[in-house]
């Protein structure tokens, strides 16, 4: 079993920053696939940017050249470095966690562990 804690939400101004964490802990042992995904009221989760056990990173087009995604294996924390934020940036940000390999990393569908989300809001 995996758990996810987010931490970093806030409310900024447009083109602020903020820097997301998501602690994991648990068994991750088997854990392939990890990323970030978010959910505007009334809209659909969808998917920011992931990383693979192989490093390989996936991302939305929307957060291209604005967000960054790193890993620290030290401390077992995925941070999510949010640059130059947009209104439209405004949602609740959700850590998660892939027990295989996915085909569409982006997909929240295929995610078997999430976080409790932190707001993210830009005005």
């Amino acid at each position: 079993h995996v758990q996810l804690v987010e931490s970093g939400g806030g409310s900024v101004q447009a083109g602020g920053t903020l820097r997301l964490s998501c602690e994991v802990s648990g068994d991750t042992s088997g854990t392939y696939c990890m990323g970030w995904f978010r959910q505007a009221p009334g809209q659909e989760r969808e998917g920011v940017i992931t990383i693979n056990s192989y490093g390989s990173i996936n991302y939305a087009d929307s957060i291209k050249g604005r967000f960054t995604l790193s890993r620290h294996d030290r401390d077992n924390t995925l941070y999510l470095q949010m640059n130059s934020l947009k209104p439209e940036d405004t949602a609740m940000y959700y850590c998660a966690a892939a027990l295989s390999d996915l085909v569409d990393p982006l997909r929240p569908q295929d995610y078997d562990y999430w976080g409790q989300g932190t707001q993210v809001t830009v005005s």
